[in-house]
């Protein structure tokens, strides 16, 4: 009679992955590498990963939603979150709070009152300039605890501007359209005292309109009325290579872009802090994120998977590999361009201090058009009252027509 070997083992469960970044080759070997130290890390599961391009993923995870056949884990958008977690696609990540209390607050994924995703990144924006610019020309160089404010924005514009050495004073990037517009411009709305929506009173009137963005507007109007900035014609060719080439004299852009600016002025290059319009210097907050699927059968699994990858070792590696800021102290102690003394070390200080999250709504991807619309009707010379009394409409009309998003 043949002898018994054993039980044979139990396969391991698979757990399906969608992912934005297909078409990123660092990206994919850096996920794949977590996919594979977790797969190897213990055999109850195993990930399974499927990648997607950027411009077509939000849309097929809707249409995955309405047809029942989304992933365990999900890739999501920061400022997108809240929609999806309204739309029930989320579920809470039930995460310990020890795991959470240490990383960046744009990195962690709350609605409601819920944590549904944490990131491996972050990402933070600067206003890049130039040492000897700034010495030639006798400007002051701002710091986190003193920024410039608006006034003094505005006479370093007019300086720059009548030394006639730069096409532009300031270039904040008006050839990136889309989430740029959001995330770039509406920080500077926060701190001039307006929003693109009220969370509490649940409604954009009142605050993407009241007079602190009535404001705001008439001086972003003046950047353009007073040819300190290129507008809404802006190339993206110029948009790429117009700091660097000195056509311009300082830029708003992100860390993503330090590294080759860094490569081009070296030592030159400063990173600035934002500018103070009146209620503290704010930048935008909050990038891809992973997240568990309400209908999943397997969430322990998924979430053990997103506990695991938000180890230190792995937020360094992926800042090392693509540039974005690792969302711990302790990560950005080990990243290369993020570490104490490291070239990219002031974008971990500014997210740190400045950060703030975009409209926190399930409207948000309504109010992110509308605004993006206004801000460029306004630079284009459209009455400002009448550009954002629009654009609280158009996102009140969204949110009345979803019920109020309850």
């Amino acid at each position: 009679m043949a002898a018994v070997i054993g039980a044979s083992a139990q396969a391991a469960t698979d757990l399906s992955m969608w992912y934005h970044g297909a078409g990123s080759t660092t990206e994919k070997a850096l996920l794949n590498s977590i996919i594979d130290d977790f797969n190897a890390s213990q055999s109850d599961y195993r990930v399974v990963i499927e990648e997607f391009p950027q411009e077509s993923y939000n849309d097929s995870v809707s249409a995955a939603a309405l047809a029942g056949n989304l992933p365990d884990i999900i890739d999501v958008d920061g400022p997108i979150l809240p929609n999806w977690a309204w739309a029930g696609y989320l579920a809470p990540l039930n995460l310990p709070e020890a795991k959470l209390s240490r990383i960046l607050p744009g990195a962690i994924g709350r609605w409601n009152g819920e944590v549904y995703a944490v990131g491996l990144w972050d990402a933070a924006c600067a206003i890049f300039a130039r040492r000897s610019m700034l010495k030639e020309l006798g400007i002051r160089r701002p710091t986190l605890q003193r920024p410039w404010t608006r006034d003094e924005f505005n006479g370093v514009l007019k300086k720059i501007k009548d030394s006639g050495k730069y096409e532009y004073a300031f270039d904040p990037g008006m050839a990136w359209t889309g989430e740029w517009y959001p995330y770039a411009f509406g920080p500077m709305l926060q701190s001039a005292g307006g929003d693109l929506f009220d969370p509490a009173a649940n409604k954009a009137d009142g605050v993407i309109n009241n007079d602190a963005a009535l404001e705001f507007g008439a001086w972003w109007q003046s950047l353009f009325v007073n040819g300190y900035a290129p507008g809404t014609s802006q190339d993206g060719a110029d948009r790429e290579t117009g700091f660097l080439d000195g056509r311009y004299a300082l830029q708003l852009n992100g860390n993503w872009a330090g590294v080759t600016a860094l490569d081009a002025l070296g030592d030159d290059l400063v990173f600035l802090p934002a500018v103070d319009f009146g209620n503290g210097p704010k930048i935008g907050a909050a990038s891809w994120q992973f997240a568990v699927a309400a209908t999943s059968d397997h969430k322990d699994g998924a979430r053990a998977f997103i506990e695991f990858a938000i180890q230190d070792q792995y937020m360094a590696q992926f800042s090392d590999g693509i540039g974005l800021i690792p969302p711990t102290a302790e990560a950005a102690a080990m990243s290369e361009k993020y570490r104490p003394g490291g070239p990219l070390e002031v974008f971990f200080e500014l997210s740190e201090a400045q950060a703030t999250l975009r409209a926190v709504t399930p409207g948000y991807v309504v109010a992110a058009k509308e605004f993006e619309k206004a801000m460029a009707d306004i630079s284009n010379g459209a009455d400002v009252a009448d550009a954002l009394d629009a654009a609280a409409d158009a996102i009140d009309a969204d949110v009345a027509n979803n019920g109020g998003y309850r």
